[in-house]
């Protein structure tokens, strides 16, 4: 059975938490930004966990994550 190649583009957007969760830097925050409110702004600095109905799909695409 040959190597699964990982998806680069998906490995440079999560990453691994120690529980096994996945972690990903939220949208919305390259470009537009005087009409944002610096409180909608400092909100998408933080880092988050991806959604339950995604991680199935990012798995595949992530074999040795």
């Amino acid at each position: 059975m040959p190597k699964i190649k990982t998806s680069r583009a998906a490995a440079k957007r999560f990453k691994k938490t120690g529980t096994g969760k996945l972690k990903r830097m939220k949208a919305y925050k390259s470009h537009i930004l005087t009409k944002k409110s610096a409180k909608r702004k400092r909100n998408l600095r933080k880092a988050t966990m991806t959604d339950a109905t995604n991680v199935k799909n990012i798995k595949k695409i992530l074999p040795y994550l």
